[in-house]
């Protein structure tokens, strides 16, 4: 009897070093899930000051949360709309885009994203946009 209850013992303590060292695997391996900011809550960290800035920092969420390699102005206006923020009209979105064009935020793709005009942000672009908006 003595030697059976070893035995389980030793089997016992066997199994529960065996869980210890998958437990401790396990914790080295398992993903973080980092939760993204919402498009609403990203410009509202941002706190742009006009329809040019609030155009600008939509661009950067498009490219650096959603991964788009360019944008059009329909994804600018669904940002708006995602954001529930109220949007440029379609014929005005480009005078929110030029501004930034002009300050060397945003510069043309060089393609066509669903046969209109694309844009990208510029390097002084994501840095004016990750500096909060300051120059």
């Amino acid at each position: 009897m003595d030697i059976e209850l070893n035995e389980l013992k030793g089997k016992l303590e066997n199994h529960e070093k065996r869980i210890q060292k998958l437990e401790s695997l396990l914790e080295k391996n398992v993903p973080k899930i980092e939760k993204k900011d919402s498009i609403k809550e990203f410009i509202i960290s941002k706190n742009p000051k006009d329809y040019v800035q609030k155009t600008l920092v939509i661009g950067y969420y498009l490219e650096k949360y959603l991964n788009m390699d360019y944008f059009n102005s329909n994804d600018i206006l669904k940002g708006f709309k995602d954001a529930k923020e109220k949007a440029p009209s379609k014929k005005k979105i480009y005078d929110k885009i030029s501004p930034n064009i002009k300050k060397g935020y945003l510069m043309e793709a060089g393609e066509l994203k669903g046969n209109k005009k694309a844009w990208m942000l510029t390097n002084s672009g994501e840095r004016y946009v990750e500096n909060n908006l300051q120059e």
